[in-house]
């Protein structure tokens, strides 16, 4: 037991001198100063013009971003880019000096105190703009915190895009030529200081000062800002004019919670639906900003001195401390090395006649591989489901922005108790479709991360994209350019055309369940998950995959016409813009429906053809309706995608969801060799849209369509009239004729139509 002992005593003593040591040394370090005498750090930019022959390095010094370019011929910086073939609408462009520049002192948290001025000519492009009273955007001095972001065109100027979150600090003095009421604007000639956000904190008018932006004049800007007073200045005049006495913006002005201590500086301009060049000619910045020396002081340099004087003579006076030291190190580790040595001989020895089994070894799970997460770490990650995580949500339930305790961003989908609780809803089928969507594995998918599910709850965790949805994009402000529209229709037809054929369906696409990433691609996500547990699943996929293709044809008509299916604040014949697409589309005027707001920055050939297509999948089932792979390949190729253009010309759209469905039931009554076929009512709320649902199946030779009437219909119209339920039937009747003299394929009944006690009813025989 005492030889035991001697190593831990020897451990002990070497540990309290080295402990000894160390409160010695921080003893030294304890009388170090921090922080030393403060000092300006100061930059200064300077740019008589932009061309290459005054300062040929230019480009290396100023990079640009987006639709910029440096005009040799007038010495400017120039926003957008006219040198290129192509129109100037919808623009956007950034320039940046190469290198960050300090604007923050972490320590004291002060923002730094900088000077710029710069002139700047705005010209309207004549030959474009119909009104050339009327301008483009405008320009920005703008202050951000990196140097590769890109704003969007229009109104935004360049500064910020949707994929900016919400602490995406930036700084920006705008000189705005267009008035854009959804972002507060006070008209479009004014100045604005824009403070991590688009919308202007403050605004004023530029004619206060006798400024018109657009008159195509130079005009020179001035902005201060006294970093420790937190006051900005800001001066505007015509380039010949003296330096302004009075000030457009004299005010106290924080600037501390948009800054990091180094930012980028430089302008940034864009151009919506007129256009005008946006040219800055000279520009002079300076900064400065406060910062710690840390040097130290004389003392601490003597004391420094003495201390290492003093150990080398104790070094040379005691050279037998330190060999001692040495010794009882090396004494230590050969006493441990023997003890290790004699433990590991005496456990062999017990366990020889031991039969060893080898270590069975999990197999790990891939980190992206989906998983059952807790509930609770769904509520940690959506913060216990905040209402300030919320993205959206729609009839099924709730979305969230949620952060995994990996760091990992996810968006959280969260179904409602009434959509759980809604009648015929199989949660078990819900949960195995949730499972085979998860495990399917495509770049325009959005990837299932997992699911969380208890007796109330049903979770689908996706992953998150920060550009958001395709719908905000279309429908919100701004405008999406041609070229990405066509990309999205290309990536959504990709996805859907894979899912089908894995024989699966997505049941629920429309523009909110496409979403973004950082370049655009387009991923389908937010699954439909609505099953039944009566039906089939064979018979349940291919429904629902018919489905599918409608809903994409209309979804391939909000993406060409830039609006949503239903617009209430249009004209009342164009707000279902299903009905009206079919009307231009038999009076040959497509073009009307093409969003005009795109300007003529479009293949306006390519559009009308991709409508045709969407218009081709909104066809009755039994008239040529394709299926996604045929919609890929004509999506991909210039092929012909109607091949019976009779077909397609005699379509009716309003009379699609009945056929489709009427037609798909006798198909898959056929199919099961069974001597009866199904009933289906349908609600018709107004003459072009049918609400259906499958009632169950009846022992006859024939099939029922019952229809409900809207209170306030006229239930007894005639041929001539169309109105009513006999109209109705002769319209029905008289479409299969010619759907009969046009195509192979007719829906093949006889018709009849009558009144009983439980009310009017359309009655369809098959042949």
């Amino acid at each position: 037991m005492g030889f035991c002992r001697i190593p831990w005593l020897v451990c002990l003593s070497i540990v309290l001198a080295l402990r000894e040591e160390y409160l010695v040394f921080v003893d030294s370090a304890g009388d170090k100063k921090l922080d030393g005498p403060v000092i300006n750090v100061t930059k200064h930019l300077s740019f008589s013009d932009f061309s290459f022959n005054s300062n040929p390095r230019i480009a290396h010094d100023v990079r640009l971003l987006g639709s910029a370019i440096f005009s040799n011929e007038k010495g400017a910086l120039q926003i957008p880019d006219e040198s290129q073939a192509v129109d100037m609408r919808h623009q956007a462009g950034r320039a940046l000096y190469s290198s960050p520049i300090r604007l923050f002192d972490p320590h004291s948290e002060t923002p730094a105190s900088f000077e710029t001025t710069f002139a700047f000519q705005l010209n309207n492009v004549t030959h474009i703009n119909s009104d050339t009273g009327r301008g483009g955007s405008g320009l920005a001095f703008i202050v951000a915190p990196d140097e590769f972001t890109v704003g969007r065109s229009g109104p935004w100027l360049a500064m910020m895009n949707d994929a900016c979150e919400d602490n995406y600090k930036s700084v920006a003095v705008e000189f705005d030529t267009h008035r854009s009421p959804g972002f507060r604007d006070p008209n479009d000639n004014h100045v604005g200081i824009n403070l991590g956000s688009i919308v202007s904190s403050r605004t004023f008018n530029a004619s206060d000062v006798g400024v018109v932006l657009k008159d195509g004049s130079v005009h020179r800007a001035w902005i201060s800002y006294d970093g420790p007073r937190r006051w900005m200045d800001i001066r505007l005049a015509s380039n010949d004019e003296e330096y302004p006495v009075k000030p457009i913006f004299s005010e106290a002005l924080d600037l501390s919670p948009f800054l990091k201590e180094y930012m980028f500086v430089g302008f940034s301009a864009s151009t919506g639906n007129l256009t005008q060049i946006h040219n800055v000619l000279s520009w002079n910045f300076t900064s400065t900003s406060q910062a710690y020396l840390r040097i130290p002081s004389a003392e601490t340099c003597e004391s420094k001195i003495l201390e290492n004087s003093e150990i080398a003579k104790t070094a040379r006076a005691e050279p037998a401390g330190s060999f001692l030291i040495f010794v009882a190190v090396v004494a230590l580790v050969i006493v441990v090395l023997l003890g290790l040595f004699l433990t590991s001989r005496r456990r062999h020895d017990k366990s020889s006649n031991m039969i060893v089994l080898p270590e069975v070894k999990q197999r790990p799970t891939p980190p992206n591989k989906p998983h059952r997460f807790s509930i609770s770490e769904i509520s940690s990650a959506t913060r216990s489901f905040s209402e300030f995580e919320i993205l959206g949500s729609d009839s099924r339930g709730v979305y969230y922005r949620g952060k995994l305790s990996n760091g990992c961003q996810v968006a959280v989908k969260r179904f409602s108790a009434q959509f759980l609780s809604s009648q015929g809803l199989d949660r078990r089928r819900v949960l195995k479709d949730i499972g085979a969507i998860s495990r399917v594995r495509h770049p325009n998918l959005l990837p299932i991360r997992g699911w969380c599910q208890d007796n109330r709850e049903i979770i689908v965790v996706y992953e998150f994209f920060t550009n958001g949805g395709l719908d905000k994009w279309l429908f919100g402000v701004g405008v999406l350019p041609w070229s990405r529209r066509f990309k999205v229709v290309k990536d959504v037809s990709d996805a859907l055309s894979f899912l089908h054929s894995k024989q699966l369906a997505h049941k629920n696409v429309k523009t909110s369940s496409v979403f973004l990433d950082l370049s655009f691609r387009a991923v389908l996500g937010d699954f439909g998950f609505v099953l039944s547990g009566n039906a089939s699943k064979q018979f349940e996929s291919a429904v629902c995959q018919k489905a599918d293709v409608f809903e994409f044809g209309v979804f391939v008509l909000e993406v060409v016409a830039g609006r949503k299916r239903l617009d209430m604040e249009v004209d009342p014949k164009e707000r279902d813009l299903l009905d009206f697409a079919w009307r231009m589309h038999e009076m040959d005027e497509k073009a009307k429906v093409v969003d005009a707001r795109m300007g003529s920055v479009i293949n306006l050939k390519q559009a009308i053809r991709v409508l045709e297509i969407g218009l081709l999948c909104t066809l009755n089932e039994t008239k040529g309706r394709p299926c996604m792979e045929e919609v890929v390949e004509f999506v991909s190729t210039e092929r012909p995608h109607a091949t019976n253009q009779n077909c397609f010309e005699n379509n009716y759209l309003w009379f699609d969801p009945v056929a489709f469905l009427a037609r798909s039931l006798v198909d898959h009554s056929n199919s099961s060799n069974s001597n009866h076929a199904m009933e289906v009512s349908a609600t018709l709320k107004r003459p072009t849209v049918f609400d259906i649902r499958i009632e169950g199946r009846i022992p006859l030779c024939i099939l029922r369509m019952s229809v409900a009437w809207e209170e306030g219909l006229d239930c007894h119209g005639g041929r001539s009239q169309r109105e009513g339920l006999v109209g109705l039937a002769w319209t029905m009747h008289e479409m299969d004729e010619k759907a009969k003299g046009g195509c192979k394929n007719g829906l093949g009944y006889q018709l009849e139509a009558g009144n009983s006690g439980s009310g009017n009813w359309v009655c369809f025989v098959t042949k």
